[in-house]
């Protein structure tokens, strides 16, 4: 099957430094693709530049339409949503943006899908973290994209606001959706991803499925490869 999205020799310097060294990248049709790595490997710069915000020093990216930025939905760490408007108003606001107006079936169907359906007329700014965090997500599908990509979409939240997170992708994968996330929790992973991609010095070190990859280097966990491969 071809990939919805091919990047090949991805590069990208910050002065004399080279954070991303020719990274090649397949995302496939209607999996779960997680990208894992320490803080400075170079996981959220591929993702800026597959995602055309930021321009690579080298390689190339190609998409399987036209004009992706019709087709591809970001939740990013910092989710410029508008605290003094209420969840449902963020969510007309920002399809305005794309020449949409929400049709209340629409609406309800995402909010319900979001688990926002009680906090529909809550501001944005009174939602917990959990919730803004599931309106972040929200906001990115107000346009139903075909790929959907998380910047670490549980980071900081309790227990259950995460399993709430974790449950919607669930949910959104099982309903078509492509979705590319990082994180660097590896049960988190484990549970969620059909396939792993270990960033490290701006380069791939290891890909495969969660199952795979412990085994291909003889350590009993995802956590464990990521220690043994992240020195």
């Amino acid at each position: 099957m071809d990939p919805l999205i091919r990047a090949r020799g991805l590069v990208k310097r910050y002065g004399g430094r080279t954070v991303v060294k020719g990274i090649d990248l397949d995302i496939h049709p209607n999996e779960v693709v997680a990208l894992i790595g320490p803080n400075g490997a170079g996981k959220t710069t591929t993702l800026e530049m597959i995602l055309g915000l930021r321009p690579p020093d080298g390689g190339s990216v190609a998409y399987w339409c036209e004009d992706p930025r019709k087709h591809l939905g970001v939740q990013l760490q910092a989710t410029p949503f508008f605290p003094a408007l209420t969840a449902a108003e963020n969510l007309q606001l920002i399809a305005a943006f794309y020449g949409m107006r929400l049709q209340p079936g629409e609406m309800r169907d995402i909010l319900q899908r979001c688990g926002l359906a009680e906090a529909e007329r809550t501001e944005a700014s009174r939602l917990s973290g959990g919730q803004q965090k599931r309106l972040a997500i929200a906001i990115a599908l107000v346009h139903r994209p075909q790929v959907l990509f998380l910047d670490e979409p549980t980071a900081a939240l309790d227990p259950r606001a995460r399993k709430e997170i974790r449950d919607l992708i669930r949910r959104l994968s099982r309903s078509g959706t492509t979705i590319v996330f990082t994180s660097h929790d590896m049960e988190e992973v484990e549970k969620l991803a059909d396939r792993v991609i270990l960033i490290h010095r701006g380069e791939i070190r290891a890909e495969g499925s969660p199952e795979s990859l412990p085994r291909q280097y003889g350590v009993g966990n995802l956590e464990e490869l990521y220690l043994e491969l992240t020195v």
